[in-house]
């Protein structure tokens, strides 16, 4: 029997290579692939495999369940997506824009140092920094310039949700130009960093970005040239996903359940939580229990919209639109049922 879908474990983000199949209490093995993005004069995928457990006895799983499974998988493998290079410059684009640096110690030979620091991306992606000359993160670039800098997606809460890591040379800013440049762009992102314009504070970017991780969540992870990284956009509406999402999460939780039902049916969900909004879609924290089972299971979906929107107005009209449709058909199926 073809299983398909992603060990449901805590909380899972759906892939749709992956199959998922809970059975009472007994999870299935499965190979979970993480795939990685070829690099110059690599010639094969990398695939790695999670043990998740014994696999069931034939015939646990019903019929009605695997025919599900199926159709989810179908659904969220022809979802519309953001390019990874695209996703990836807008996670840090739109972050809130604090991040771990891990910098090679000066004090500590052999040993990395890490730090919480704040930081924006210019135009083509590369952190800015303003650091104290009494931090032990600057003492450490200025001895060597190598580090690498980890930044979560805003919404980031678990190992589900997207981070990459920028490995890379940091170095101080040498340009009055650049300076200015490098101020305008951190204090739009850090409005009350007004410390930034003290004597002991100088100016930092990574200024060659040697390699870029990245992990949109279990089974999904790869890497990217550095030159796409920065010769690509962010996305227009990811920037307000957040406020999207904290809307219909507070006021419209139910029309995001009818939206997941209309557009696979089967799927019965008990909670439907939008974790991030860009102009393809948008992607959902789920909670459900099978009809045929009792364990509870979490885990995220895609959401695609009709077509591509614009701007955030035109998000509104997509999901007001989608919700209305969803209404429709959730009616005609009501009136179906009585009829039979």
């Amino acid at each position: 029997i073809l299983l398909l879908g992603v060990l449901l474990v805590g909380f899972v983000s759906w892939n749709p290579t992956q199959a998922f199949a809970i059975i009472g209490q007994q999870p299935v093995r499965s190979k979970q692939r993480e795939l990685f993005r070829l690099g110059a004069g690599e010639e094969k995928q990398e695939e790695r495999g999670h043990d998740v457990g014994k696999a069931p006895a034939p015939g646990q799983l019903s019929e009605s369940e695997i025919q599900l499974q199926q159709a989810l998988a179908k659904h969220q493998e022809n979802a519309p997506k953001l390019g990874v290079t695209e996703e990836v410059r807008s996670l840090v684009a739109y972050n809130h824009g604090y991040a771990v640096m891990s910098t090679i110690s000066k004090s500590d030979p052999g040993f990395p140092g890490g730090s919480v620091v704040g930081f924006a991306p210019d135009e083509k992606g590369r952190p800015l920094f303003c650091f104290s000359s009494m931090s032990t993160h600057t003492q450490d670039l200025l001895a060597d310039s190598h580090c690498s800098v980890t930044i979560a997606a805003r919404e980031f809460k678990g190992a589900a949700d997207g981070r990459v890591n920028l490995m890379g040379t940091v170095v101080p800013i040498q340009e009055k130009d650049d300076i200015l440049t490098a101020n305008a762009i951190y204090r739009a992102k850090h409005p009350d960093a007004f410390w930034v314009d003290f004597g002991d504070f100088t100016w930092f970017r990574m200024e060659t970005i040697h390699r870029i991780r990245f992990v949109g969540g279990f089974a999904r992870a790869g890497r990217l040239e550095p030159e796409e990284y920065m010769e690509a956009k962010p996305d227009v509406v990811a920037q307000f996903g957040p406020q999207i999402a904290k809307h219909m999460n507070e006021d419209h939780s139910e029309a995001t359940i009818a939206m997941i039902a209309n557009q696979i049916p089967g799927l019965d969900v008990s909670e439907a939580q939008i974790t991030s909004v860009d102009s393809l879609g948008m992607y959902i924290k789920v909670s459900r229990t099978p009809r045929a089972s009792d364990q509870y299971q979490q885990f995220k979906i895609r959401l695609p919209f009709p077509r591509q929107a614009t701007d955030r107005k035109d998000v509104r009209t997509l999901i007001v639109g989608m919700t209305k449709e969803a209404a429709a058909s959730a009616t005609t199926e009501a009136e179906t049922e009585k009829g039979e």
